[in-house]
């Protein structure tokens, strides 16, 4: 009987064992990813499409697209609002500037991009996968969905586009920023430098 038991837990090692070395390796990937933005969306935007191709083909799994949207969602109020939010902690003080003389902070996100990308990117992973099971198929009638998700949509970017203005911040930042403060000694160099020839 103890070879039996044996071989068993010899097995579950070799299992866990090989778990282990898939996280390593799955986690060395992730890392190797992390710099590569604009790819790893451009691959997240082909699986959304890929999905979207399935429910249409297939006519169904609408209550799952409805669930992948709220989830959507939430994911991009935490993505699109500051780590403190000022409403919350008006004890220590404006955290983001409020006026012209305040100084610069940067908007750090509550959901930083890098982690909404692999929650979006697992959501639909797990919502194709569950359109190949039949008992997720709950039939309702979409386009009441569709326009309740609307609804909260709108409703949600618009609560949080008053949070926004009220605090004054802007939670993306495009390319990098520029600023003209050199702009007047930088030309006057040039213009003397020409003058001396």
């Amino acid at each position: 009987m103890e070879g039996v038991g044996g071989s068993n837990s010899a097995a579950t090692n070799a299992t866990v064992d090989q778990w282990r070395q898939f996280s390593r390796l799955f986690q060395a990937y992730l890392d190797k990813s992390t710099p590569h933005t604009v790819y790893r969306w451009i691959a997240t935007a082909a699986l959304a499409v890929l999905y979207a191709l399935r429910v249409y083909y297939v006519q169904g799994f609408y209550i799952i697209t409805y669930g992948l949207g709220i989830y959507i969602l939430n994911l991009l109020i935490g993505f699109m609002s500051p780590l403190v939010d000022p409403e919350l902690e008006p004890s220590d003080g404006p955290l983001l500037p409020t006026k012209g003389s305040d100084d610069f902070k940067p908007f750090i996100r509550r959901l930083p991009e890098f982690k909404f990308w692999y929650a979006i990117t697992k959501a639909f992973i797990v919502s194709f996968l569950m359109t190949f099971f039949s008992m997720f198929d709950v039939p309702v009638f979409w386009p009441i969905l569709l326009c309740y998700w609307f609804v909260l949509f709108t409703l949600t970017m618009k609560r949080q586009i008053m949070h926004m203005i009220k605090y004054k911040y802007v939670p993306f930042n495009i390319g990098k920023q520029k600023y003209g403060g050199k702009k007047s000694s930088a030309s006057s160099s040039s213009s003397s430098g020409s003058r001396a020839d």
